[in-house]
């Protein structure tokens, strides 16, 4: 019988990586080895994690700054353990957080044309871990909701606005944590971890709603996404040290709804996933290529579309957010790969014949608003991302300067203790008053202080001149 090809719009899909001189040259990539992507962007900027001495730093670079970066030029080095996640805010293109060895997490301002000077001081700093930081990620819908996971097993989910954790899960994971990711409406979160499991978690209840114990036999690190349908994405290794890739549905974790054997190399796959084409793209670290899949609702599930190779391997990885692309030229992504030392955009590009808006390419996507505020979801609301048209391509609003109102009482909000939403806001109120009240305080000893010191030091001026009036007579 003669096969049936089937049909899809993206079996053409191909790669093309950009002319030299468009490239981000000159810059020393991190060694570090962890297997997170290294590199983070957004329609305004690109950022990698580099290497440095004495602490931890990363590079922020406007995405027109092409060419050979100069190595003066101005990093974001707060940290003093070396960075392995950073990710930019979905709400906010100026507002990037990273993840460090010396146990914290920060939150940074990049101002509106990039740096000139470099930045040492963050929003705010985030403590709670007992070891490295190893994963950072933002909520989708929510504003100012941070995750971060470290190498103590914890998850901690923190309110950025008032610089607290307000959920701690610290016993569901008896090993390393390798990813973590919100679903899309971020409800639930899904982990993987070195004890072989893939846990999906209500993180507000505090539960473990799904399991599975050797989702992939092999002992090398996995990885798990959420895709648009509420279904599984999973990378791995078999027990021959294979590389797969499953297709979960949470609901019944017995068996994978789809399971495909891959290749022998031993570099960990990262998924990046497209919700709006339901493309999956996988990176393989150390790979020189990306492969690409459709997932659709027809068996095998998961269909193999193409390659793009190239000579040089990957030490990394940015994605860019579907508002970031050129829709003029049917570009359906763009990465951002990181070779020792340059960063080179490859773009995935539809061949269409027609200069016309494709519809069918670009389904109206995730937009830059939140569509709740921290305290909301904290208090059990859920949303969907906002989604905006890309019809007319995408201009960025103003983004707003993120605030932090620091809750100095140092109690845990009520939100947590599933209290209703009023005593929530009522607290948020709060907190600036008890704030002044303190800072307030703190200027008057200080005046005060300052006095006592004053009047010491006339009382020993005028013994000083007695006993000087003495020695001269």
């Amino acid at each position: 019988m003669r096969r049936v090809v089937r049909q899809s719009k993206f079996r053409h899909v191909f790669g093309q990586a950009v002319k030299n001189d468009q490239c981000y040259d000159d810059i020393r990539v991190s060694r570090v080895t962890w297997d997170s992507s290294f590199c983070a962007v957004n329609p305004k900027f690109v950022a990698i994690i580099i290497e440095a001495s004495g602490g931890g730093a990363f590079l922020v670079l406007p995405l027109l700054k092409t060419g050979r970066i100069d190595k003066s030029y101005p990093t974001v080095c707060g940290h003093t353990g070396p960075v392995l996640d950073i990710d930019w805010c979905p709400h906010n293109d100026h507002v990037i957080a990273s993840g460090s060895e010396d146990c914290t997490v920060m939150v940074w301002q990049i101002p509106e044309n990039g740096l000139t000077l470099p930045l040492t001081e963050p929003v705010v700093v985030l403590e709670g871990h007992s070891k490295r930081v190893g994963i950072i990620t933002w909520h989708p819908a929510a504003r100012n909701v941070l995750l971060s996971a470290g190498c103590d097993n914890v998850v901690i989910i923190w309110n950025v606005g008032t610089g607290e954790a307000l959920i701690t899960l610290d016993e569901m994971h008896s090993d390393i944590i390798f990813n973590v990711c919100w679903n899309r409406n971020g409800s639930l979160i899904c982990t993987t971890s070195k004890d072989k499991k893939v846990r999906v978690i209500d993180p507000r209840k505090e539960k473990i709603i799904a399991e599975k114990d050797k989702a992939h036999e092999g002992a090398r690190p996995m990885r798990a996404i959420f895709l648009s349908d509420g279904n599984l994405f999973t990378t791995g290794f078999s027990r021959m040290s294979e590389r797969q890739l499953a297709l979960w549905n949470p609901k019944n974790m017995n068996e994978p709804i789809a399971l495909h054997e891959m290749d022998t190399s031993n570099g960990v796959l990262l998924p990046f996933y497209d919700p709006d084409t339901n493309i999956m793209y996988l990176c393989g670290k150390g790979d020189s290529s990306i492969r690409y899949f459709e997932i659709t609702d027809e068996s095998p599930y998961v269909h193999y579309l193409s390659t793009f190779s190239s000579k040089e391997p990957q030490r990394g990885m940015g994605f860019m957010p579907k508002r970031g692309l050129d829709v003029n030229k049917c570009e359906i992504s763009r990465f951002y790969k990181l070779h020792e030392r340059k960063c080179e955009p490859i773009i995935m590009t539809v061949p269409r014949k027609s200069d016309l808006f494709q519809d069918d390419l670009y389904p109206d996507t995730a937009g830059p608003e939140a569509t709740l505020e921290a305290e909301d979801w904290f208090a059990g609301k859920n949303a969907d991302p906002s989604l905006i048209s890309l019809k007319d391509g995408y201009h960025p609003a103003k983004n707003r300067d993120l605030k932090v109102v620091k809750n100095i009482l140092g109690s845990k909000p009520a939100v947590n203790k599933k209290n209703d939403l009023s005593s929530a806001t009522k607290k948020a109120v709060e907190v600036p008053r008890h704030h002044n009240e303190h800072k307030f305080d703190e200027i008057l000893k200080e005046i005060k202080s300052i006095k006592d010191t004053i009047s010491n030091q006339d009382v020993r001026i005028s013994k000083l001149e007695e006993q000087m009036s003495k020695i001269t007579a």
